[in-house]
């Protein structure tokens, strides 16, 4: 969900290919998981021009996407590179309560970020 709410946001469509591409699997795998995402409602897949997301996706999508930036500026604020912050994060989103985001969330906001490109 996080990386189609991504190539919608940047390139305003999403296609399998740019899925595979983006996640580094085949494109058979992204089918399968564009065909349950489409069953459970997240999004509609449009033959011959890609998917989009549905209202229910696009607000998982934001709510996912959310998650990251907060994740992503709290630990820039500890001087770790992307490289490391980016694999953290894709542990940590998933098991973060919500009341724990909105706490470093608080924190984030009273501090002040350092800049992307010192990572």
């Amino acid at each position: 969900m996080e990386r189609i709410f991504e190539l919608l946001k940047e390139k305003g469509y999403a296609r399998v290919t740019d899925m595979a591409e983006r996640l580094e699997i085949k494109p058979a795998s992204v089918t399968k998981m564009v065909q349950r995402l489409d069953g459970l409602g997240y999004l509609k897949r449009e033959p011959y021009r890609g998917f989009t997301l549905t209202k229910l996706g696009r607000d998982v999508g934001a709510k996912i996407n959310h998650r990251h930036t907060v994740l992503f500026e709290f630990l820039s604020l500890l001087g770790l590179k992307q490289k490391t912050i980016t694999k953290d994060i894709e542990g940590l989103e998933h098991h973060l309560s919500d009341e724990t985001l909105r706490a470093l969330e608080k924190l984030v906001r009273q501090l002040p970020v350092k800049s992307k490109e010192n990572n």
